[in-house]
C-alpha cells in the first residue's frame, strides 16, 4: 500500500509517476528500469515501480541516498575516504544501459547539504565521483538510452525555498510548485505534455532553419558571444533516444538547447541565479571567456568550490551547452528561486561548464568522439548548468557572414 505524505496531494503524484514513466521515459514493454532516489521520495518510488510494471516493465531497481548517511561520511570518515568512489556501482549501470535498461533519477535532496563541510573534501569527493561515473555518463550524455529525471519535495529542500513556512506547509508549497512545473496539476497530463512537446518543436526548427554561427548575449554584467559547434542541431522537449525510444530526459522542461563551440566563446557573463552545486551554494558568478576558455572566475558566495569545479580537467572551463528559456517561462513567472538546477535552469536562459551532448549535432548519434571534437564539443567529467537570463537580457542570433538576427529581446522571443 501507498502511503499517504501529510501535505502532498496523492493524486498529483500518482499523475507525476504517470508522466514520469509514459512522458518522460517512455517506458518499452519489457525494458528494466534503474532509478536513483532520495529514501524521502519512497512514495513517489512506489508510484512509479506500480506504473512501470503497468507499462510492461521488466526490472525496476531502485539505489536509494539518505542524507545522513552523506553527512556522515564528512564527519566521521578519515581523509583517504574523500578519494574513493563507488566504481563497481557505475560500472554496473553502464553494463544495464548498454543492455537498454532506461535510466530514471529522482532528485529532491537538500541543496545546502554540504554548505558547512570542508570545500576541499567537497571537491575531493566529486571528482572522485564524476571519474567513476564516466563509463555510465557517457551512455546517457550520448543518449544511448531513453532516461529521465523528475523531482520530489524532500523537507529539507522544502524548508530552503520557503524558509518562512512551518515544514508541513514549506513540503506541500514545494511539491504543488513541483506538480505545476511538471504540468501534472491538470486533468490530462499526458495530452498537455503533447502540445508543450509541440511548440518547443516550432522553436528548435526555425533555429535550426537560421544556421547562426554564434549567439551574442547582452546585459547587466554580461557581453557574451557564444560560437557555436559546427554543424550543431537545436534540441528541445521529446528527442529520440539511439535505442528509438522518444522521451522527454528532463521533467519539467521549458529549454531549447544546443552545443557550443569550445573554442569559439568570447568575454564576460555574471549569473542571474544563485547554483546550487553537490551541496554547495555558489551565487552572483561573473566569468570571462578567452578562446573558448575560462580565464577568470569569481563568486561572492561559494568561490572555492567554483574554482576546484573549473579545475576538474581541461574541459571544465569550456562550455557544453548554451540553451534559451524565457522570462516569462511558468518556472520564472512562479518567483520561485527553487535552488535546483532541474528547476531553476527552466526558469531562464543558461550554458553549461563541461560535457556536450552529442545529440545536439546534425546525424550526431553517427558521429565519433573525435569528429565531435573536431566539430568543437567539448569533453569533460562534469556537466553543470547556470543561468544567465533575465528580464533584461537581449539575444541576437549572428550568421556566418556577420550580420544579426534577434532572437530574444528583455528576455522573450523575439
Amino acid at each position: 500500500m501507498n502511503k499517504h505524505v501529510s501535505g502532498i496531494d496523492p493524486a498529483k503524484l500518482d499523475r507525476l509517476a504517470q508522466v514520469a514513466v509514459k512522458v518522460g521515459l517512455n517506458l518499452q514493454e519489457g525494458q528494466d528500469l534503474f532509478l536513483t532516489a532520495p529514501l524521502a521520495a519512497l512514495p513517489l518510488v512506489r508510484r512509479i515501480a506500480e506504473h512501470a510494471y503497468k507499462a510492461g516493465a521488466g526490472l525496476v531497481t531502485p539505489i536509494f541516498s539518505d542524507e545522513e548517511l552523506t553527512l556522515a561520511r564528512y564527519r566521521y570518515g578519515k581523509d583517504g575516504s574523500f578519494d574513493r568512489a563507488a566504481g563497481w556501482l557505475h560500472e554496473g549501470a553502464a553494463k544495464a544501459f548498454a543492455a537498454n535498461t532506461a535510466r530514471l533519477a529522482i532528485v529532491g535532496d537538500d541543496p545546502m547539504l554540504l554548505s558547512a563541510q570542508d570545500p576541499a573534501k567537497v571537491a575531493r569527493a566529486n571528482k572522485a565521483n564524476s571519474v567513476a561515473y564516466q563509463p555510465a555518463l557517457e551512455k546517457i550524455a550520448n543518449f544511448d538510452i531513453n532516461w529521465n529525471i523528475v523531482a520530489f519535495p524532500g523537507a529539507a529542500w522544502a524548508r530552503q525555498v520557503f524558509k518562512d513556512d512551518a515544514e508541513e506547509i514549506a513540503v506541500a508549497r514545494l511539491a504543488e510548485a513541483i506538480f505545476a512545473a511538471s504540468r501534472v496539476d491538470r486533468d490530462d497530463p499526458v495530452a498537455a505534455w503533447a502540445a508543450h512537446n509541440a511548440a518547443l518543436a516550432q522553436r528548435t526548427k526555425w533555429l535550426n532553419g537560421e544556421r547562426f554561427a554564434a549567439l551574442h548575449f547582452t546585459g547587466p554584467g554580461t557581453d557574451l558571444t557564444v560560437g557555436l559547434a559546427d554543424g550543431h542541431e537545436w534540441q528541445g522537449g521529446a528527442s529520440t533516444a539511439k535505442n528509438g525510444v522518444t522521451c522527454n530526459a528532463n521533467i519539467p522542461t521549458e529549454e531549447v538547447f544546443t552545443t557550443p563551440h569550445a573554442r569559439r566563446v568570447e568575454g564576460h557573463v555574471s549569473s542571474t541565479k544563485p547554483l546550487s552545486y553537490q551541496g554547495t551554494l555558489i551565487d552572483e558568478i561573473q566569468v570571462r571567456f578567452q578562446e573558448g576558455r575560462i580565464v577568470e572566475a569569481k563568486a561572492a558566495r561559494g568561490e572555492e568550490v567554483l574554482n576546484r569545479v573549473l579545475d576538474t580537467d581541461e574541459g571544465a572551463r569550456r562550455l557544453g551547452e548554451v540553451a534559451l528559456v524565457p522570462h516569462s517561462s511558468p518556472i520564472s513567472q512562479s518567483g520561485i528561486l527553487f535552488y535546483n538546477t532541474l528547476f531553476d535552469e527552466n526558469a531562464s536562459c543558461h550554458i553549461a561548464l563541461g560535457q556536450c551532448y552529442s545529440k545536439c549535432f546534425v546525424d550526431g548519434s553517427k558521429l565519433t568522439a573525435d569528429e565531435i571534437a573536431a566539430q568543437g564539443g567539448n569533453k569533460s567529467l562534469i556537466h553543470i548548468d547556470w543561468m544567465i537570463g533575465s528580464g533584461e537580457v537581449d539575444i541576437d542570433g549572428v550568421k556566418p557572414d556577420g550580420s544579426r538576427v534577434p532572437v530574444f529581446r528583455k528576455g522573450e522571443w523575439a
